[in-house]
């Protein structure tokens, strides 16, 4: 019954040991799966604030394409008003269309300038 004891006390402290091993082990492992878990947590946190963001953002964009839009229409009507009215109206609109044109072949030629 000693040598039951005996070995029993030996290898009680040989698990003991084995214990206090795997504890530690398994203590590093917790803190490395709490610090992955914080690094998480702020990414969602992140990623978050930026949905915010972009929506807000795209709310933003989506009145200011509906004024541009509103701006766009009244001049269209305008346009369609003028041209409608009479003759001097007709030459007028030629006259607009052909300046419109030379400006948009002078801001070619010159941004195909200052890029090359």
């Amino acid at each position: 019954m000693a040598d039951f004891r005996n070995n029993r006390n030996g290898t009680g402290s040989g698990m003991a040991r084995t214990e206090e091993m795997l504890d530690s082990e398994n203590q590093q492992r917790v803190d490395n799966l709490a610090s992955k878990v914080s690094r998480l947590k702020n990414l969602a946190l992140d990623i978050d604030d930026e949905a915010l963001d972009s929506n807000r953002y795209l709310d933003n964009m989506g009145g200011d394409y509906e004024s541009t839009q509103g701006l766009l229409g009244g001049s269209v009507h305008r346009l369609s008003h003028m041209v409608q009215a009479n003759r001097g109206n007709r030459k007028l609109m030629c006259y607009l269309v052909l300046g419109l044109v030379l400006l948009f072949f002078l801001t070619y030629y010159l941004v195909t300038k200052v890029t090359k």
